[in-house]
């Protein structure tokens, strides 16, 4: 276990933030985290779970506690019919989770290649991409009650996983550190390939659908629109796609007859924000060292040595243009510290 007083956390964060904390907890497994949480005082709060980093916006110094799971490995629980059931240590890469499930025939996850952070934040998170979210393959969740130090464990349902949200999120927020979860997996292959152009792509290349050629075309994907985050600072997409509702849709459909949208259900439409947010002519534009990233307008960027605050100024001015022109309030998948 590390237990370190002002710790740097610049190798903690995607964005490449230059900032520290107060005190900083990693702890490797479950005993370690019930015994930090049973001795934690007043004085070490406020806390910040974190996982990879790759979600975060550091606005300054943390003047708390951060706690990091260490706990790895992967195990196969139990395999019923088509069902394969997998506990993951919260502190494992997601990516490499993803491709260690490909080697081992295990389904289901392919159309989450390639995501940074680790497994916990996807429980956290409800991760997605391309079609899939987190939710859809997470069976359960294994935590540890942060005020009590005992364990527990919730059924997905009790979750209320929602598009990038879940109680972890709100009203779990602080109250438990994920330790494990619990993934159904299948043994059949069921390939996804309705979202975005994922289908189009596959067939341009005239490769067979199998899994491995899923999630390399997926891979090829994200590396082309996405910035590596060892070369440029970023923490993924930095907006979510707004719900609108099926009036809300058919009025900016009637000005903007080009825009691309999703439809939810009979009631609601997803946009994308990128779209709007290159509409509003911010693709490849910055405000000093905070930029948008020139091949995809969800992501910002630091371009050398900004701070979260000047990120967080270029945010909410997209925000602004954006609401000014669509009539739209676009909110942030990234948390903001």
């Amino acid at each position: 276990m590390k237990d370190i007083r002002n710790y740097p956390l610049l190798q903690h964060n995607t964005f490449g933030i230059d900032a520290q904390c107060r005190r900083f907890i990693e702890f490797s497994t479950v005993s370690e985290l019930m015994a930090v949480c049973t001795k934690l005082t007043p004085d070490d709060q406020p806390l910040l779970l974190l996982g990879g980093g790759s979600n975060l916006l550091l606005t300054g110094n943390f003047d708390g506690t951060v706690l990091h799971s260490a706990i790895m490995g992967v195990e196969k629980m139990v395999e019923e019919g088509e069902s394969v059931f997998v506990r993951v240590g919260s502190g494992e890469n997601w990516d490499d989770f993803v491709a260690f499930c490909v080697e081992n025939g295990w389904y289901g996850a392919e159309n989450l290649s390639l995501i940074p952070g680790e497994v916990g934040a996807s429980a956290v998170q409800n991760i997605g991409a391309y079609g899939v979210e987190a939710k859809d393959i997470i069976e359960r969740v294994e935590a540890v009650e942060i005020q009590t130090g005992r364990r527990v464990t919730f059924e997905n349902e009790e979750c209320d996983y929602a598009y990038r949200q879940s109680r972890f999120k709100h009203d779990w927020k602080n109250r438990f550190v994920v330790t494990h979860v619990i993934f159904r997996l299948s043994t059949e292959f069921q390939p996804r390939l309705d979202y975005g152009n994922l289908r189009e792509t596959m067939q341009k290349k005239g490769v067979p659908v199998t899994p491995q050629t899923l999630r390399q075309t997926i891979i090829d994907i994200r590396r082309e629109k996405l910035p590596d985050p060892k070369e440029i600072g970023s923490a993924g997409s930095f907006f979510m796609n707004p719900m609108v509702s099926m009036q809300k849709y058919r009025e900016l459909a009637a000005k903007f007859p080009e825009m691309p949208h999703y439809e939810v259900d009979s009631d609601r439409v997803k946009i994308p924000a990128g779209w709007m947010i290159d509409q509003c002519g911010w693709k490849g534009r910055s405000l000093g060292r905070a930029g948008v990233y020139e091949k995809q307008a969800l992501v910002l960027v630091n371009l050398g040595g900004a701070t979260g605050a000047e990120i967080l100024h270029l945010c909410e001015t997209i925000r602004a243009d954006v609401r000014q022109k669509f009539g739209i309030d676009i909110h942030l998948e990234v948390n903001i510290v």
